[in-house]
């Protein structure tokens, strides 16, 4: 398992960056509205971060709903990630950090430098804007659904 440079009870690293309709996301925008899943993937079109948001997709009301909303961050450009939203039907906000390439992965500590994008990180980030779990894991290591759904509805 990988390292990030947060913790929880950390205030989260505000981030502005385009979604895959070319909409800006600001993270502070959330803030007493909603609690904020940010999940860090390696690619679009690949196995298993296809798999990790098309679960997500699936459990749709347990992570966007009223007091909650996903962003989900990888590498690709928005352009790659509306194809993807579309391919996949996913309908939560996929957030490129593309350019300047890694600047959201490598504020959370999870983008690999020798590998050019980010590891496998998620933060579950209050109303208030601080970390309230975290997980971080290696390219190749999937995510449990069901441990986010828990860190979620305990905030509630």
């Amino acid at each position: 398992m990988s390292q990030s440079t947060l913790a929880v009870g950390q205030v989260a690293p505000d981030f502005t960056a385009k979604n895959q309709f070319g909409d800006e996301v600001r993270l502070s925008d959330f803030r007493g509205k909603k609690n904020v899943l940010v999940m860090f993937y390696p690619f679009a079109f690949t196995g298993l971060c296809t798999q990790e948001l098309c679960t997500i997709r699936d459990r749709a009301p347990e992570f966007e709903n009223d007091t909650t909303e996903v962003l989900s961050v990888s590498c690709d450009s928005p352009y790659t990630l509306k194809v993807f939203a579309e391919s996949e039907k996913l309908e939560h906000q996929l957030v490129s950090d593309f350019w300047p390439h890694g600047d959201i992965s490598r504020a959370y500590g999870v983008f690999l430098e020798d590998k050019g994008f980010a590891t496998r990180g998620s933060f579950i980030i209050d109303k208030e804007g601080v970390i309230r779990w975290m997980v971080v894991n290696g390219p190749g290591e999937g995510r449990n659904a069901d441990d986010y759904a828990a860190a979620l509805a305990a905030l509630d």
